[in-house]
């Protein structure tokens, strides 16, 4: 982060501190503090399969003078303006990402059943080769595709997109995350690659593409276009905006599952980074009441924005049902009512689902350690050039489709039941009894599995009077597939998601098991199928009540939920106990400095004063052009501390907080002053609100574009106006846990440190995003690394750590 920065010239006041250095006094402190340092962690992160420079968003508002002055003035038709523009960009999002979530399976199932089709057809005529050369030939060309766009034209959009939200709606900022072409290319490289066999899926591409376009919306218009209305330069802030790509990315689960409720628990339970709540640190400075992130009113937007996806979905859905959408609709939106069978259970079959869901836990975690050991194998090679990010894509398309067509051939033909109410064998699209290689009357059980789109496969798991459907060792072998494509799909340089491979390889595994219980349970083996992927999800994903609401409106059945609430507890539980869920462990993987919600227990001995980094920069409220120049030019704070000294106060005195931002905004308009005095009211009647927002995407304003004369450079401006004169302040001997809190649940960029005695100069230093970071806390005090604190740390499970 651009916050932290590299050495320069200093002009911090910063008095020295002296320290007893005896640390078996009980009077000393547990670190001896030494010079400060520079912040050395990484300020780049891996964003899709790009190295990029990440900055912090800032979600507080600049309460400065001219913010306030600006708000007096609106009356109750803007405030009208604001609270209408906010259900309106609701209704807005949540109607783009549905017929984005629609054209998405639509384009999908006739992709894939045409390539089926015509495969099936050639198979039927015994033209084997040829049937492989085509299904071959264009599952290679759509994975091409997919990696082709992903790699030139948007790298963000590679992968599932939810680990970059999730980093996103923390604060964490890269280049591309949310742009109008990383959604561009998500839509279409997840349609290319879903088509493509690759065991991938589109929920986590429907996310990330639903955060962009709630982004997008709330940017405020663009002057490049000719859409600059008036009423959205509301929205140009952070914290709008961070409020509709919740929503947005609520919206995305919602069109992925048709799950409206599902959606607004995933987005508070995974996304979100903190839950509403009334901070009070006790430290008696400004931090005392901060209302966080999510409120009554953005979780009322968010389910809103869910209904109108889940209206949506319903009506386009019925028009393809009457058979006008091609082969949509013959296999359906993803997995709904694929499951609604009446549910009998007893108390003896509780023990054999504990059993599942433990052991679903520890697959869980075998899976996330696996994903993240070929993720971190992958970004070696991409960073390389994109011709191995191209070719790793083709090989894996290569690969899969040898196994999916090869792997049919190993399983031997079954007789179809008498009974079935479904044609058998199936000829075409979709259904149960693919007959592959086999004889009339015979179907591949392995093939009705394989040879078919994931959503397909779900539904056939999951599907009901269906116990003898599927042989053991098909079973076995289609688990054992699912569990390896899905690894090495993930990394691909195409837009991947987590969820549907997740379901599908837990699904398998929850058959099998109830398989081979047999008659000694009374649940069937879809029900069994359904717990399976739920405890899979549940050991990978860590979710608890997003997850049982998501697969509930999925199988469309109230029936389910005790047997799925107990899975889900027991597999997160286990799985707990050996790694985080996947999609921390990507952002880990990739860079991310993404602050947790609990703090490591090593924090609490430390104090904020010990890992302040520096040298400070100050601005005084009066300053001369050519020193705010001269500030500019050599580093790249986002933030700068303003003071008041004599003769404009009786002593050094801290003002506030002032903005990059508005400080070029201030040198590109010349509001210059020939003397060092006050321009107080004078000041709103040369800019305007519209030039101190947040700037769309790309549109930066840079200190090298700003040319100024020497007669200017010798000018004054006066900063008092534009700056923030109740920024968040911690004393300097809080404790680095309770600060690392404060910082992440209010969204903070930058936290003022100030000192405990009133004789000292009036700001002590910084505290950004990377101070909180392990890497430089322990860079700064090396004793911790060995220390009792971090091995408590680490000896605990996942689960007990957030206490």
């Amino acid at each position: 982060m651009s916050e932290n920065v590299p050495p320069q010239q200093s002009q911090s006041q910063e008095p020295e501190q002296d320290h007893d250095h005896d640390h078996e006094s009980l009077n000393s402190p547990l670190l001896s503090r030494e010079h400060r340092s520079t912040n050395s962690t990484s300020q780049v992160a891996i964003v899709g399969v790009n190295l990029c420079s990440i900055e912090s968003l800032d979600y507080e508002i600049a309460e400065n003078d001219f913010f306030k002055q600006d708000w007096r003035t609106r009356g109750k038709i803007q405030i009208f303006q604001y609270i209408f523009m906010k259900w309106l960009l609701c209704f807005l999002i949540g109607g783009f990402v549905s017929l984005v979530g629609f054209c998405n399976n639509l384009a999908v199932e006739n992709i894939a059943g045409v390539k089926f089709v015509v495969t099936s057809n050639m198979m039927l005529a015994g033209r084997y080769e040829m049937a492989f050369l085509v299904f071959f030939l264009s599952n290679l060309g759509l994975t091409l595709f997919a990696a082709i766009i992903t790699a030139f034209i948007a790298p963000a959009a590679a992968g599932s997109g939810i680990p970059e939200v999730k980093a996103y709606l923390n604060g964490v900022d890269a280049p591309g995350i949310i742009s109008l072409r990383t959604c561009i290319v998500k839509i279409m490289g997840s349609v290319s690659a879903v088509s493509s066999s690759l065991l991938v899926g589109k929920a986590g591409p429907m996310v990330h593409t639903g955060a962009c376009i709630a982004s997008l919306l709330g940017q405020g218009g663009s002057r490049k276009y000719g859409l600059t209305w008036k009423w959205l330069r509301f929205f140009k802030n952070d914290r709008d905006r961070r409020d509709l790509v919740t929503c947005g990315a609520a919206a995305g689960i919602a069109a992925a599952f048709r799950a409206p409720v599902g959606g607004v628990l995933f987005a508070l339970e995974e996304m979100a980074s903190c839950l509403p709540i009334v901070l009070n640190c006790g430290c008696g400075c400004a931090c005392n009441v901060a209302v966080v992130a999510w409120t009554s009113g953005l979780l009322w937007r968010a389910f809103f924005t869910t209904a109108v996806v889940a209206i949506i979905l319903r009506a386009l859905i019925d028009v393809c049902l009457s058979g006008k959408c091609g082969l949509f609709g013959k296999g359906g939106l993803i997995m709904f009512d694929v499951y609604s069978a009446n549910i009998s259970y007893h108390i003896a079959d509780v023990p054999p689902v504990l059993l599942l869901g433990a052991v679903g836990g520890i697959l869980g975690s075998l899976y996330n350690f696996l994903l993240d050991k070929v993720l971190r194998v992958y970004s070696i090679i991409n960073v390389k050039s994109i011709t191995y990010k191209i070719f790793i894509a083709c090989a894996i398309s290569i690969f899969t489709s040898c196994l999916l067509f090869g792997l049919p051939w190993l399983a031997s033909c079954q007789p179809c039941p008498l009974d079935t109410a479904e044609a058998c064998p199936t000829i075409g699209r979709s259904g149960n009894y693919k007959k592959f290689q086999c004889p009339p009357g015979h179907y591949n059980d392995l093939a009705s599995l394989i040879f078919n789109t994931n959503d397909d496969a779900i539904r056939n798991l999951f599907s009901r009077n269906t116990d003898s459907e599927f042989q053991h060792s098909t079973m076995l072998i289609f688990f054992v597939t699912c569990f390896i494509l899905s690894i090495v799909s993930s990394g691909v340089v195409a837009p991947a998601g987590l969820f549907v491979p997740v379901i599908v390889t837990g699904a398998s595994y929850g058959r099998f098991v109830g398989m081979i219980l047999g008659s000694h349970t009374n649940l069937n083996h879809g029900f069994y199928a359904v717990l399976g992927a739920a405890s899979f999800l549940g050991g990978s994903m860590r979710m608890t009540v997003s997850l049982c609401v998501i697969i509930l409106e999925l199988t469309n059945n109230l029936l389910l939920l005790p047997m799925i609430m107990m899975v889900l507890l027991v597999s997160k539980t286990v799985a707990d106990a050996f790694n985080g869920n996947i999609y921390d462990l990507i952002m880990k993987a990739k860079g991310f400095p993404y602050l947790e919600a609990h703090t490591e227990p090593y924090m609490r001995q430390l104090t904020v004063a010990d890992v302040v980094s520096g040298p400070l920069q100050l601005c005084h409220g009066i300053e001369k052009v050519g020193n705010i120049v001269h500030i500019l030019k050599t580093t790249s704070h986002h933030g700068f501390p303003v003071i008041d000294e004599p003769p404009h106060s009786e002593s050094p005195v801290l003002y506030g907080l002032i903005l990059r931002a508005h400080l070029i905004t201030l040198l590109k308009k010349r509001a210059f002053l020939r003397t060092p005095v006050r321009i107080g009211a004078e000041a709103f009647n040369h800019f305007s609100a519209d030039e101190f927002a947040k700037k769309g995407l790309g549109n930066v304003d840079r200190i090298e574009d700003i040319n100024l004369t020497d007669e200017e450079m010798e000018m004054f401006l006066d900063l008092h106006p534009f700056t923030n004169a109740s920024p968040y302040t911690v004393v300097e001997t809080m404790s680095l846990a309770k600060a690392s809190t404060l910082f992440r649940v209010i969204g903070l960029r930058h936290l003022l440190v100030i000192p405990k005695t009133s004789n000292r100069t009036p700001v002590v230093g910084i505290l950004t995003r990377h101070d909180f970071m392990a890497e430089h806390v322990l860079d700064l005090h090396p004793i911790l690394v060995n220390s009792k604190w971090k091995r408590l740390r680490f000896q605990l499970p996942p689960f007990l750590q957030i206490f």
